[in-house]
């Protein structure tokens, strides 16, 4: 078990060592003396691993601020500097497309990921750094960044590491295992299976330098609803704003001590990621040459990318995203309608909300605006418990009906009568029917069953009749219309939808 008691060790796969490919330019002023780090015995402030390992979010502001900064009148020999900052890494290749999603029209997908690799690391180095001897490297963070074809909008998924998910080839498994299983290649594979979104780029995240950066930049501003006391994290924090230098910071996006553990935790890494930047775009750091070499070398020295994402594509890619705000980067994280699933192994995962999630990933897939929850004010639909249905079989599939029966109760309906046979037994859709004047009712029931269809029968009296199709999946009610006994057996704090906030209003003002 590594350090912080949530990860169960696995084998380390067949995976490739990573191929790092430098480029030509150098920084444009030879005047900049090269920044040295000292040996780690030497740095008693550094964090342990476990706290460097887990902050993918905090450093994705260095690579898109520095593109954002680079493209305002900077010369070919900057941004080719800029690339020369970068580790490579060959991704793609060995992916059939057959076996992936259809690629985007226009709009580019990042799957952006920090591991706990400790292969660079030998015996006294782990000791001395506090980092264990685990072996093998897992994704412990992992997010989807979806620029919008007009390059005009940002979004930021985050993605539980520890979501129960299909990896091709070796079954069920947490999210993060992919990683460790198959390196970049079966990560990308992977959350491509679970989101059907294509991956266009990937960068991977070392955290060694995540503390230099926030120090480089003088500290970011976070806001805290209640306060934060972790010994383990070696964070204080009362309830209020705080300017944060690197180590707090770092401890303020790694703690996992508040209600909802790692889902909280996403969300105060995204309140990092914007401070962070926030400070980098309020700090004119494009005027003062020196101190952009050194942000730049701070912030991306640590970073490994696809070799696709050369230094043309970095050019493109920062000069149309020259006008991008902090109202324009949205930050949300995947419906879960569970954080307290225990796998076969004995392991607690988080589950996905399968409706919610779906039609996230459908909109980014489709490059359109993230679908908002509906709110209970504006729903003009009756609870779960006002609506009485009538359940009927209408497949060869034994039990089915009872199935169906024993899910709405689940959810709140009421059938008071068990499950019978339909008349007809081929049915390859779902088939909800209902009275006129049960409308209401009806697309209630319709939302709740994935994949079923509404049938008006003017003859029904005001009954309403739900017929299981082949297709039957499940009952899922939409958040704004559950009734209290169909609520989570643990509360998810209300991430059973889709929620968003810009880097704007994550930002303490």
């Amino acid at each position: 078990m590594n350090e912080d008691g949530n990860d169960t060790p696995r084998p380390l796969g067949e995976v490739p060592e990573f191929r790092r490919i430098r480029s030509g330019p150098l920084p444009p002023h030879q005047n900049i003396p090269p920044r040295r780090r000292a040996p780690a015995d030497q740095l008693p402030w550094l964090p342990s691993a476990a706290a460097r390992r887990r902050r993918a979010a905090l450093l994705l502001c260095g690579f898109l601020s520095a593109v954002v900064l680079l493209v305002s009148g900077s010369s070919w020999a900057v941004t080719g500097w800029l690339s020369d900052q970068l580790h490579r890494y060959d991704v793609f290749t060995g992916l059939l497309d057959e076996n992936r999603p259809p690629a985007s029209q226009g709009a580019l997908n990042f799957l952006v990921i920090g591991s706990d690799d400790r292969s660079g690391l030998d015996s006294r180095q782990r000791s001395e750094l506090g980092v264990g001897n685990v072996e093998g490297r897992r994704s412990d963070t992992m997010m989807l960044v979806h620029l919008n074809h007009q390059r005009e909008h940002i979004t930021v998924v985050g993605i539980p590491r520890d979501s129960w998910v299909r990896i091709p080839g070796h079954g069920p498994d947490k999210i993060n295992a992919a990683y460790s299983l198959g390196g970049p290649q079966l990560a990308v594979q992977t959350v491509e299976a679970a989101t059907g979104v294509r991956i266009d780029h990937y960068v991977e995240i070392d955290f060694t330098g995540f503390v230099e950066v926030v120090d480089t930049l003088g500290g970011i501003t976070v806001c805290l609803p209640e306060a934060i006391h972790d010994e383990k994290a070696h964070l204080s924090l009362e309830a209020g704003t705080h300017r944060l230098q690197g180590t707090q910071a770092l401890a303020f996006a790694r703690t996992r001590k508040s209600p909802h553990g790692d889902l909280d935790r996403i969300d105060r890494q995204q309140q990092v990621l914007a401070a962070l930047l926030d400070e980098a775009l309020n700090a004119q750091i494009l005027s003062d040459p020196a101190r952009l070499a050194q942000f730049v070398e701070t912030a991306l020295g640590s970073i490994t990318v696809d070799d696709t994402l050369d230094t043309a594509a970095l050019i493109q890619l920062g000069t149309q995203l020259r006008s991008l705000g902090l109202d324009d980067v949205t930050f949300t994280q995947v419906p879960v309608d569970r954080i307290d699933f225990w796998t076969p192994s004995g392991e607690v995962a988080v589950t996905w909300h399968e409706q919610h999630a779906t039609e996230l990933f459908t909109a980014i897939a489709a490059d359109r605006p993230i679908p908002q929850p509906q709110s209970a004010e504006d729903s003009a639909l009756p609870s779960p418990d006002e609506v009485t249905v009538e359940v009927y079989n209408g497949t060869t599939i034994p039990g089915l009906g009872a199935q169906v029966r024993v899910e709405l109760l689940e959810s709140g309906f009421q059938v008071p009568e068990s499950a019978g046979n339909w008349p007809q037994q081929d049915l390859a859709e779902t088939l909800v029917r209902y009275s006129p004047e049960r409308e209401d009712a009806a697309t209630l029931l319709v939302e709740s069953i994935p994949g079923a269809r509404a049938e008006v029968d003017p003859g029904l009296g005001g009954r309403l009749q739900v017929i299981a199709g082949v297709n039957h999946t499940g009952v899922a009610v939409p958040a704004h219309a559950a009734s209290p006994i169909a609520e989570q057996p643990v509360d998810v704090g209300g991430r059973e939808t889709v929620h968003t906030r810009t880097a704007a209003e994550n930002v303490c003002r």
